[in-house]
This record gives structure tokens, sequence and C-alpha cells, in this order.
């Protein structure tokens, strides 16, 4: 499998590069194209989008989506239906034991994962995924998690942010020994809290963190359903070089896979939820290295809770973004009382770029006109790209004529239905729509009522207004 990064990549063609013809030099011979845009649209709905860029072409607003084609329910193992979403995961609830403690089994091992179409690498999670499913368990329950190791290596589960007997936390070689490969340990503890919690490996943390080997687990106030929707989001970040199959635990800083639930945009399922819904989302952050504040547009919300416990309600604040530090949870509810399709997603600018790096040149405001035209008889069609930013790549990529290196993903999204969403990484949509609601269907692009999207100014509109454009 090739070594060459995308880095390499552009540091070769002095910029991003594209061209029809570019694939035939001998240079893009060492970087097969893995992108299928095809077999990715397809993913995606494609038929809303094409639905929708039809309807752009013909200068009206987005019509509705085609049937929906995208399950997005949530899956479980166990006795009791989940209530909690975990987009792109599951959850495991638990099964009742003959002594009335609820039962529980991870099985931690090596999982191949998609982190969106295109890019796959060799991870570690629990029960064959990435992350691993979501805890769901009732505050005074009393679990019994048996937890066997496939690995190749000792591990150790830590119940992050409970209340517990010592040796039942899970830190190899101070609360107990680690669990090696081939054995299965059990922890026992009585659940005496609510909220939002982790868990994770705590052996080897640098490594078993950086491959995969977390979760959420959250705990349900007992009685208690206040909300039409509770979704659970883990953050991670990775470093995964285009043409190599398993993420680096070894990074420290430059990280360029960013993942909301182990999914990268646009692989990122959309959240779906009924207008006024009362939506409760539980982040919680097993990144390496970085926090993330993640920003919702057209709403506000109230943080709520952190794994420390609820925040009294007279001393919640409204805000649109909320930090997620590392190791911990968010917890923030809102009513979703705006129609339409919204974007959630971190706000650092690079976390919502795919497999960007450092060393990129500097093309933004050069004229490439004359490298063009140098290249152009060598390679009939080249075009530098990055002279005025990279929301190009992506759309040449989707367009199918530019190559990517191998296991690769563009830097930047998908087709929408006004044209390219330029953002990747941990981004997803947040889509509110009239109820009755399917929630676990994509239901397409949102039917913007006439009149209420952005266009072109009129020049009567700009005359009326004393706008006069030089």
């Amino acid at each position: 499998m090739s070594t060459f990064s995308r880095r390499d990549w552009l540091r070769a063609g002095a910029a991003a590069v594209g061209g029809a013809t570019l694939g035939r030099i001998s240079r893009a011979a060492a970087l097969p194209a893995t992108w299928d845009p095809q077999t990715a649209a397809d993913a995606l709905a494609a038929d809303s989008v094409a639905a929708a860029n039809a309807s752009r072409t013909a200068g009206r607003p987005a019509p509705p989506a085609s049937a929906p084609r995208r399950d997005l329910s949530t899956p479980y193992v166990g006795d009791r239906p989940p209530r909690v979403h975990t987009p792109n995961g599951s959850s495991i609830t638990g099964s009742r034991g003959p002594d009335g403690v609820w039962v529980y089994h991870l099985t931690a091992e090596e999982v191949e994962h998609e982190f969106a179409p295109g890019l796959t690498a060799t991870c570690w999670g629990y029960n064959g995924q990435v992350h691993g499913p979501t805890f769901e368990a009732v505050e005074g329950d009393r679990v019994r998690v048996y937890v066997t190791n496939r690995l190749p290596v000792a591990t150790t589960v830590h119940w992050h942010g409970f209340f517990l007997p010592s040796g039942m936390d899970g830190v190899g070689g101070l609360s107990q020994a680690p669990i090696p490969p081939g054995e299965t340990y059990v922890y026992e503890f009585p659940i005496t809290q609510n909220g939002t919690f982790m868990y994770h490996s705590h052996h080897d943390e640098m490594t078993q963190i950086a491959l995969g080997l977390t979760g959420m687990f959250v705990v349900h106030e007992r009685g208690a359903d206040r909300f039409d929707r509770d979704v659970a989001i883990m953050l991670h970040e990775w470093r995964i070089e285009p043409g190599t199959s398993r993420p680096d635990p070894n990074e420290m800083s430059d990280f360029n896979v960013l993942t909301m639930n182990a999914r990268a945009y646009p692989g990122t399922d959309p959240l779906v939820v009924g207008h006024m819904d009362r939506v409760r989302i539980r982040f919680g952050n097993l990144s390496p290295m970085d926090h993330h504040p993640i920003h919702l547009h057209g709403h506000v919300w109230k943080i709520a809770a952190t794994d420390g416990g609820r925040i009294p309600d007279a001393a919640q604040w409204p805000e649109t973004t909320v930090l997620v530090p590392v190791g911990s949870t968010r917890t923030v509810e809102f009513t979703a009382d705006a129609l339409g399709d919204w974007a959630m997603h971190c706000h650092m600018t690079h976390h919502v770029m795919n497999q960007m790096g450092h060393g990129v040149p500097n093309m933004t405001g050069v004229d490439a006109a004359t490298l063009d035209r140098q290249v152009q008889p060598v390679a009939p069609g080249y075009m530098t790209m990055g002279e005025a930013g990279m929301d190009e790549h992506g759309a040449h990529v989707e367009s199918g004529h530019m190559p990517v290196p191998e296991n690769s993903i563009p830097m930047v999204g998908q087709m929408g239905p006004f044209g390219y969403i330029t953002m990747g990484g941990m981004y997803t949509n947040l889509k509110v729509r009239p109820k009755p609601v399917d929630y676990d269907r994509d239901p397409g692009w949102y039917d913007h009522p006439p009149g209420t999207v952005a266009g072109p100014a009129d020049p009567a509109q700009l005359a009326r207004d004393g706008i006069a454009l030089t």
C-alpha cells in the first residue's frame, strides 16, 4: 500500500492539483483513485441530492427530498429498548440476571472501521464496532460487565466518572491486573448516579484510546423521561495518513480525521428531530489531545450537566457553542423551534477538514495562470488549485476527474441542495421537520418556503434601499 501522503502530493504539485489528465502522468500512477463518487453518492441519498440540484439549476428553492434511503435507527442488544439515540452507533441495555443484576458483555477486539465512504482503517473497538456501544442503565441498578480481551495485548476498562469500589475502577497496575489476551474479567458495581459518563481502556492509554477503545455510558434518572430526543455523541480525533491502514497512536498534535461517533462528514448520520421537540445531546470527548467547541446553528441551548452531575436550572445559561474538554462530558438541552437543516460542528476550522495537514504550500492569492499554461501542453486539462481556498477540492473529487491518494477522502464535504458543502470532519446536520416525523429515516434536504432563501440582489431592491454598486 502506498505511503505517499496527501502532504507530499500537494507539495509535488505546488498546490492541490487536479485536471482531467493528471491521472495519466506517472506520479498519479502511484496514487490510485479509490474514491468512487457514484458509490459515495448512493450511500448518501444521491436521489435527494440530484433532485435538489436539479431544482437549483432551475432557479427554484430545493424541493422536498425523495423517499428516504438511510436507516438512522440505533440497534441495541439487551432486554430493554434504548432510550438514547447514538448516530452511526448502537446501544447495549443489559439483560436481567437471575440475581437481579443487569449483565453486559464487552469484547475488546480489532475492528475494520469505515470513517466515511472511501476511508477505512484497522482500529481497536468493542463488540465489533468503533466506538463501543453506548451503555444504558438506570440509576439504582447494579451492573455486572464481563470484558473479554481478543486483542494481542493486555487491556482494562475504566468507568469514567462513576462512584464505585476502587478495585472496579479499571486502572491497570493500580487497581487491577491488566486483562491478558484471551481472558475474561468481570466488573460489578452499583449505579448511584445519573447522567452522562464514558468508558475506555486505562492500560497503555496513549495507544489504546488512540486506536478507538472508548464508548459512552448513559445512566437514566429513574422514572424521568422529559425529552423527545436524547442523543449521545462521542468526539474523537485520529491521525491516518492517506495510503495507510491504521491510525497513528504516536501523533501528539497533527490530527487529520476528526469524528463524531467515529465518523467524519460526509459519513456522519444527520440528527432528525420534530418541530418543538425537547432535545438533549450528550457530548463526550475522548480525543487524545484537543478540546472541541461544538456549535449549533439556528438554536440556543443550555449547558445542563457535566459528568460531575446536573447543573441547577438557575445556574444554566444560554449558549450556541459548548466547549467539550478532553476527558469530559457536556450535556446540552434545547427546544427544536426552527424548521430547516442546521449545521452542527466543531468551530475549530481545521477540525472540519478531512485528512488535512501542515506544510501545504500557501497558494492563496497566487495567479497560477502562467503555471497552468506551462503544464497543460504535457498534461492537458491541468489546473492549479488553492488560489482561493480548498473549497474546490472536494467538488472536483466528487465530480470524478480528480484522483485522491489510496484510502483517503476529500478534504471537505459533499454536494448539498445548493452546491458543495465545504465542511468535513467533526460535522453533522440537525434536521428539524414538522411532526409527525420518522426519527429513524433521513428525510432528505429541507424544502424552504418561498422567499426564505438568500439569493442574488435585484437591481430594484438595491435602488430602493439606496445601495450603489461601483
